[in-house]
């Protein structure tokens, strides 16, 4: 009996170390895992460069997603720089657009024949803290809102890398790529162009394909 006795608990002990063991396993690699570099992609995506978002948005009415709260373009605005942990800056003219779409639409219009340079609130950025530019804003009469380019007159861009994206409904980045690049003597990299209704009502898709984009521009900022 003692002999039976001695087997059973050199079994028992035999079996408890083993389900410990492999509890302590399973921790140790759901440790490793959240440790590994994938899983840090965005704590450090941008490759040691200062990063700004800076965007103009408008809320309110807008086309293919009624009367909204946020813009779309804010919305990406926001998703960039939380991936990139750069700092946001909105740029945000002194007068109000009409909340309406269509007379909103009217003064933009006007804004573009005339070339103007609305004013815009301030203070603006300091640039020299900054590497990197992602600049976002929505097609306005196939241009950048007039505002944005008060925006890039009035800083010092020079040596600075802009990379673009906007929101639309069917016109695409433009010429606006080549637009910045006139105004600066930045270097402007490929832009992102996302319809507004998908940036308002389809994010996690959206944010996707921001990540995506934002990791590609990066490796490409010399």
């Amino acid at each position: 009996m003692k002999k039976v006795f001695t087997f059973l608990c050199a079994a028992l002990f035999a079996l408890t170390a083993g389900a410990c063991g492999s509890a302590e396993t399973a921790v140790q690699d759901n440790r490793t895992a959240a440790d590994t570099p994938a899983a840090q992609t965005q704590a450090e995506p941008a490759q040691g460069k200062r990063v700004l978002v800076a965007y103009f948005s408008r809320a309110d009415e807008n086309t293919g997603v009624g009367y909204i709260e946020k813009g779309n373009t804010r919305i990406l605005a926001e998703m960039a720089a939380d991936i990139t942990k750069g700092d946001l800056f909105e740029i945000k003219t002194v007068k109000s657009y009409p909340k309406e779409y269509r007379p909103a639409t009217e003064v933009a219009k006007q804004e573009k024949e005339n070339n103007a340079r609305p004013e815009i609130n301030g203070p603006l950025p300091d640039m020299s803290k900054y590497d990197v530019i992602f600049l976002g804003y929505p097609i306005w009469w196939g241009d950048l809102p007039m505002g944005v380019y008060t925006f890039l007159e009035r800083e010092n861009l020079a040596g600075k890398t802009i990379i673009p994206f906007c929101t639309h409904e069917g016109s695409g980045l433009g010429n606006t790529e080549r637009f910045i690049a006139e105004s600066t003597k930045a270097k402007v990299l490929p832009g992102l162009e996302m319809r507004g209704r998908k940036a308002q009502n389809s994010q996690t898709e959206a944010k996707a394909e921001m990540e995506e984009w934002i990791k590609k521009s990066l490796a490409d900022v010399k």
